[in-house]
């Protein structure tokens, strides 16, 4: 089988086979079958926008954002559900900046005492002994000092706040920020705590592209939810050790409705995406109807996780994973008065109604978006070679995964030097494919190449089996996630600069990172 579609068995059609309603063997009684709830009886939610509290200081403009309890409504014949969100809300609101704008955010924890779901306290850093509600913020895909970055250890507890500087000194892009506290970053996703963070600069602004009411941010993630509303999170069966390897929701919410409609006009929209799920991966596209036998429509991507590409790229599938985020195009005026369906390989999750109307459409689509410079190969100064592994823990678990054979909490391995350019060079081992994530910089994916697995267990060779993969549009721009495949060298090359200090790099799909599939790195001064 191809290491293509391995990923797909693998990476997404796990989580698909939940889309379509699927139930597991080990589901409970009260399972909802979202499957059968009506479809597109929700209007898509327009997430609110932060407002800065009054008054500037030294840092900037100041935001107050509490992490809060609350109940949401996810479809119109389902109970209420019980979730955590920044502002009482999932997704949290979106923040929106200016380049080189300077930003200091307040994050407050007004979460209770008790976590919505259970806390396995054999994971490293969820011990007993600490508090089983904890929360630091993460900026993913932020060029920020490490005493902002949301380190895993740095987090707080209901009634601590927690301060933090961007100084959003990068393009004009769509971050993210999340928690990320460790042993337990995977249950506070779950439960909701999750929002966008938007950076404009000018040269996007002049480019005219849709704006206003006609951008639309949706944000996507998968959940599983009890009959009487709540969240359901898996748990293993066994005793004291309730960690599962992998989370895949039974129903796809976007913008934290479950099927939901948008009513739109025949004209251009964009599309600002981002995959929030624990360990989902979306291969996305449009559909006329909700046959699949219907064929992929296409549209125009943009942009990536660190945005624009350098020209538009006509595409008919994109798969994303989580932690990524993409830019589209969507052109609706061929299709007056259609129904058109966002899916994923097995799952309709989401309905566009085109309305009749006459309209001017004023948005342009430029040939050339902005100036993407490739990094030479020639300029890194070194090249690290970094494995991905399955690993069996001193409890016999199954499934834990390792860093180049790194638990967390050994020393430091990974140490650029500031200004310095390096490849890193992801051997993956294992038969899942993992979105890798470094915190702080952003990066280009350089190749994808199948190796043999055999030879390089014997000798810790790597010998390719085949020339380099083609690399997607998505993959083309600016990046700080990168799908590693299995049986494939994934390289990137990036620059380490502004900052030293220490950060992260892990996988993103949260079960694995939970569970020592997470490593420090640091960068250092010359």
């Amino acid at each position: 089988m191809s290491t293509r579609r391995q990923f797909l068995r693998r990476g997404a059609a796990a989580a698909l086979c939940f889309g379509t309603g699927a139930r597991s063997e080990n589901a409970p009684n009260d399972f909802l079958d979202v499957a059968k709830l009506p479809r597109y009886v929700d209007p898509l939610p327009r997430m609110k926008k932060a407002a800065p509290v009054a008054g500037k200081n030294s840092n900037g403009i100041r935001y107050r954002i509490a992490m809060r309890e609350f109940l949401a409504k996810v479809h119109r014949d389902m109970p209420p559900t019980t979730m955590w969100g920044y502002d009482g809300a999932c997704p949290g609101p979106t923040i929106e900046v200016q380049k080189d704008q300077a930003v200091s955010i307040e994050w407050i924890n007004q979460l209770p005492a008790r976590h919505l779901f259970t806390v396995d306290h054999s994971l490293h850093g969820a011990e007993a002994d600490k508090p089983a509600v904890r929360a630091v913020v993460h900026l993913h895909g932020a060029r920020v000092a490490p005493d902002s970055d949301g380190y895993p250890e740095h987090w707080i507890t209901s009634g601590q706040s927690q301060k933090c500087q961007y100084p959003n000194a990068q393009a004009a892009t769509a971050l993210y920020y999340h928690d990320h506290a460790m042993g337990i970053t995977r249950l506070n996703t779950a439960a909701g705590l999750m929002g966008l963070y938007l950076i404009r600069d000018e040269s996007e602004d002049q480019l005219n592209l849709p704006a206003g009411r006609f951008e639309i941010p949706l944000v996507i993630m998968d959940r599983s939810f009890r009959t009487n509303g709540q969240l359901l999170y898996p748990v293993s069966d066994m005793p004291g050790m309730p960690w599962v390897s992998e989370y895949y929701g039974a129903g796809i919410l976007v913008n934290g409705k479950l099927f939901p409609y948008l009513d739109v006009q025949p004209r251009r929209y964009r599309f600002r995406v981002l995959n929030s799920s624990n360990g989902s991966f979306y291969p996305l596209s449009l559909a006329l109807d909700t046959s699949f036998l219907s064929p992929d429509l296409p549209y125009l991507q943009i942009g990536s996780d660190q945005g624009l590409l350098s020209a538009p790229e006509s595409v008919e599938n994109v798969i994303l994973g989580p932690g990524e985020r993409i830019d589209l195009l969507v052109d609706f005026a061929p299709y007056v008065g259609k129904q058109l369906y966002f899916r994923t390989k097995h799952a309709y999750f989401m309905q566009f109604r085109v309305s009749n109307e006459k309209i001017s459409d004023n948005s342009l689509v430029p040939s050339t978006l902005r100036k993407v410079e490739r990094l030479s190969e020639s300029a890194a100064v070194q090249t690290r070679p970094l494995t991905l592994l399955d690993d069996q823990d001193r409890l016999e678990r199954s499934h834990r995964m390792l860093l180049n054979g790194m638990h967390w909490a050994m020393p430091v391995t990974e140490k650029p030097v500031l200004d310095s350019t390096e490849i890193w060079s992801f051997i993956n081992l294992t038969d899942d494919s993992h979105p890798i994530h470094l915190h702080m910089v952003q990066f280009q994916v350089l190749d994808r190449t199948p190796f043999d697995l055999q030879t390089y267990f014997l000798t810790k060779k790597v010998v390719h089996t085949g020339p380099a993969l083609k690399l997607e549009p998505n993959e083309l721009g600016w990046k700080d996630t990168v799908r590693v495949d299995p049986l494939t060298v994934t390289r990137i090359i990036v620059r380490f600069s502004s900052y030293t200090g220490r950060y992260v790099w892990h996988c993103h799909m949260l079960e694995h990172e939970d569970n020592e599939m997470m490593r420090p790195y640091e960068i250092v001064e010359a």
